[in-house]
């Protein structure tokens, strides 16, 4: 019945496949002939399945610097539209991506990209409550940050589908840094998939180890170079993304390494189009490009061109003036143009304004080479210092450029407050604390806009993350404190990630930290026109310094770079444009430090160098030597000395090192009270001068079950004498002996354990031992009584050659007791116990 049953689904399976109702034309082309040959002979379906044998795994090897990159695909997550799995060394990183067929309603490209590392991946498990990955980190936001912006320029203009990139870690050495690895493979992933997108793109990592210029360097690499610049580089060396920190680098050395960046991105991105030719899908034609139509374009032009060069051409206006103009002849050109096309989607209508409204304002700086606040294209706007806002702050000072306002403090603590990074991020990152933190807020009211005040989103993350690396390498790594800097944005209209870093440094020197040199930092935007038919060919363009807020959104780069006047310690560039040449990248990095020398210059008239002394309301931090011998008294019984003080003062102790403790205390007062307390630990219970050898009276204060803790003279801390140096006999409890406390004995001193620091006594080494020879009765069995007496005789000649052996170690032994060695005085004495119990075997008394 179950034969006949199964036949019959089969041939019905086979029936409904022939109808094109059971499968896709694809899948039934590949597989019917196969069924039909193979009919009902028992082989199941699963077994037929296309996904059962493992699929086709092509890959490419690539070589960059002196390393080998493995770009595979084929293997993993095939439903995905591109897959791509990217080795470096042995750390794997597996990318997805996934774009949906139809569009959706936002008026941008729904862009998401996840970065996440796995715990396992590190051969960990999570430190968190549940034991598994919870949410996003810094780090892997940081990162996913570096993939979008490495990946967005590249998808055609009026693409509006959601699509989706995720980074999954396979396996991580903690040698090569997989976020290289990430960029790469989401790369492979959209270009062997059908989603459009104008890529391949190559990513690698410079570094500066021994003035010699290492790609890709391992973790250990990247701890002893100057420069940690990741490159993204497209076809025809042109950049599309930039990201970077360093130790104060010249400029040249600098450029030198984005050239060198460029060159070796290059051979990367001709492995990803050979495997895209072998594997590669064909790139799919959306349903719909959401760019507005030719006709509408026009006559937006004609509405709205005259009316938008007034407002752009008006120095008097400012952020929120312009906006509001511009505003009011965008709803006047909307609704003339609804009545000229009725039919038009509202959407196309108001991304023609936006197109016409961009083009008059780029045309205005190229060709007039004005901007829209009266500047030219290199000038700066105004800019004010302030320090010293708040007596009770640390630090503090309020940066003001042009319509963008940021207000930084300095906050001083012990070092136990530092950021200590969980065992996953230290693999991933070699990290293990940070005592430096910059944390930047931008709140709703900095733009005149209401929203909810919560945790940092992931702007806020990234342009904290540039300005603490832009301050980072000229704050002193002796420092004693954990500095937390805080740089809140109150107006913002342009370049606050920058305006951060110049109030940081200012409130760096305020709060007395012996920085090596001032920092400053600028932004410098882009215009260009381009061929509309190819994105990349650029035949205009003017680069802006210090740009504004509607220069940002209407160019096509932000490029932020800051440093010293000598050199550069941090850049990022977003670029909107498929990619940029290496000259107008030069030139940005030449136009960038000329601006940065001279907000230096303007910074340097409120404070030019950092304050001799700290603030009366700064913390206070003092190193203490304590001597291994008073260590205890000083700590206290499992720290309670310590405790107590932190409790009644306020102070944090710590130890440095086995005779060195750090004392932080919030102000002065409260290190004055510290002081004195510990001078009063110190004071009232001083030890005399002990000799080695010594003979002492020691009195009894405790019984313990281990052994009795004893004095040796009334000011000093008890210390305890183990059971085994109270006699020579195995004691299991001082009570055996009859101590009692009070009760006075003779010790012998024998100086302090170098490890603990608590003294070496010892009464077994003063009491004589028991006599070598030791008469016995040998007790044995016989069958007319339990025990009888036998005579042994005399001992044999071995059991002599022992007893001689022996008494002739103990001799030896007393002489090392004389000396002063307790720990030798000991195994003689257990010998001595071995000698008398082989006797007791050897001499047997009738």
């Amino acid at each position: 019945m179950a034969a006949n049953m199964a036949k019959f689904r089969m041939s019905k399976c086979l029936k409904l496949a022939r109808e094109n109702r059971l499968f896709a034309r694809g899948f039934r082309s590949r597989h019917l002939a196969r069924w039909q040959t193979e009919g009902t002979s028992g082989v199941r379906w699963v077994h037929t399945n296309p996904w059962a044998d493992g699929g086709n795994v092509s890959g490419v090897s690539v070589e960059v610097g002196d390393k080998v990159m493995r770009i595979s695909t084929g293997k993993f997550a095939r439903f995905a539209d591109g897959c791509a799995v990217v080795e470096i060394g042995d750390t794997s990183a597996m990318v997805t991506a996934v774009s949906r067929t139809r569009p959706s309603s936002a008026g941008f490209l729904p862009l998401t990209v996840d970065y996440r590392q796995k715990a396992a991946a590190a051969g960990r498990i999570p430190t968190t409550h549940l034991r598994r990955e919870l949410a996003q980190t810094d780090r892997e936001i940081l990162v996913s940050r570096l993939i979008d912006r490495s990946i967005r320029p590249l998808f055609p203009a009026g693409y509006m589908y959601e699509t989706q990139v995720i980074s999954n870690l396979l396996a991580v050495d903690g040698v090569n840094d997989p976020d290289i690895a990430s960029i790469n493979g989401a790369s492979t992933a959209l270009a062997l998939s059908d989603c459009p997108w104008n890529g391949p793109i190559g990513a690698v990592r410079v570094g500066i180890v021994d003035d010699e210029y290492v790609i890709n360097p391992t973790r250990r690499q990247l701890s002893r170079s100057k420069l940690n610049l990741v490159v993204t580089g497209a076809e025809r060396n042109l950049v599309v993304m930039l990201e970077g920190s360093a130790e104060n680098v010249l400029l040249p050395d600098f450029q030198r390494a984005i050239k060198t960046g460029i060159k070796e991105t290059q051979k990367i991105i001709r492995g990803i189009q050979t495997l895209q030719k072998e594997v590669g899908k064909e790139k799919r034609t959306p349903p719909k490009l959401f760019t507005p139509p030719e006709d509408i374009l026009e006559q937006a032009r004609k509405l709205a061109t005259e009316k938008l060069q007034v407002v752009f051409t008006d120095p008097t206006h400012h952020k929120f003036s312009r906006d509001n103009a511009v505003q009011e002849i965008r709803a006047e050109v909307d609704e003339k143009l609804k009545e000229l096309f009725p039919d038009a989607e509202p959407f196309m209508i108001s991304e023609a304004i936006s197109v016409v409204t961009k083009q008059v304002f780029r045309s205005l700086i190229l060709d007039t080479y004005q901007r829209c606040d009266g500047r030219d294209i290199t000038s700066l706007r105004d800019i004010s210092c302030d320090v010293d806002l708040y007596k009770p702050l640390h630090g503090s000072a309020l940066f003001q450029r042009g319509q963008t306002q940021v207000l930084s403090t300095v906050t001083f603590d012990s070092k136990q407050s530092s950021l200590k990074m969980d065992p996953i991020a230290e693999i991933l990152g070699g990290i293990k604390q940070k005592d430096f933190m910059l944390h930047y807020v931008f709140p709703p009211y900095a733009t005149n806009e209401t929203g909810r005040v919560s945790s940092n989103s992931r702007r806020e993350l990234g342009h904290g993350a540039l300005a603490e690396n832009a301050l980072k390498p000229v704050v002193p790594s002796d420092f004693p404190f954990t500095i937390r800097l805080t740089a809140e944005v109150l107006e913002s209209n342009g370049s606050s990630s920058m305006a951060s870093a110049c109030s940081g440094s200012l409130a760096l020197m305020d709060a007395g930290v012996p920085i090596s040199a001032p920092v400053a930092g600028v932004a410098v935007g882009l215009v260009t026109r381009t061929d509309p038919d190819n994105p990349t060919d650029i035949q205009d363009y003017k680069l802006l310094t210090d740009i504004l807020g509607i220069e940002d959104y209407m160019g096509d780069m932000d490029f932020k770079m800051a440093g010293t006047k000598k050199g550069v310690t941090a850049l990022q560039a977003d670029i909107k444009l498929p990619g940029l040449p290496l000259k107008i990248i030069m030139e940005a990095c030449q136009q960038a430090t000329m601006a940065k020398s001279d907000i230096i210059n303007i910074m340097n008239r409120a404070l030019a160098k950092p304050r001799n002394t700290r603030k009366e309301y700064g913390p206070v931090s003092e190193q203490l030597k304590v001597p291994m011998a008073k260590r205890a008294q000083f700590v206290g019984p499992g720290g309670y000395n310590i405790r107590k003080m932190t409790a009644e003062t306020g102070v944090t102790i710590t130890q440095v090192d086995e005779e060195t403790f750090s004392v932080f205390a919030p102000n002065t007062a409260a290190m004055n009270e510290a002081r004195e307390q510990i001078d009063e630990l110190l004071k009232d219970k001083r030890e005399p001068q002990l000799d080695f050898g010594a003979i002492y009276t020691a009195t009894i204060t405790e019984i313990r079950e281990s052994g009795v803790m004893v004095k040796l003279f009334p000011t000093m801390q008890p210390t305890l004498l183990h059971n085994s140096q109270l006699d020579h006999r195995r004691v299991n409890h001082p009570s055996a002996l009859g101590f009692d406390v009070g009760q006075e004995m003779s010790v012998k001193y024998f100086g302090r354990d170098p490890a603990t620091g608590m003294m070496r006594l010892s009464r077994k080494v003063l009491v004589a031992p028991a006599s070598s020879v030791v008469k016995n009765l040998n007790l044995a069995r016989t069958p007319t009584s339990p025990w009888v007496a036998q005579t042994s005789g005399e001992p044999k000649e071995e059991e002599n050659d022992e007893l001689e052996e022996v008494e002739s170690e103990d001799r030896q032994n007393e002489r090392e007791q004389e000396e002063g060695q307790v720990e030798e005085a000991t195994e003689s004495s257990d010998r001595s116990e071995n000698t008398s119990s082989s006797e007791s075997t050897t001499h047997a008394a009738t």
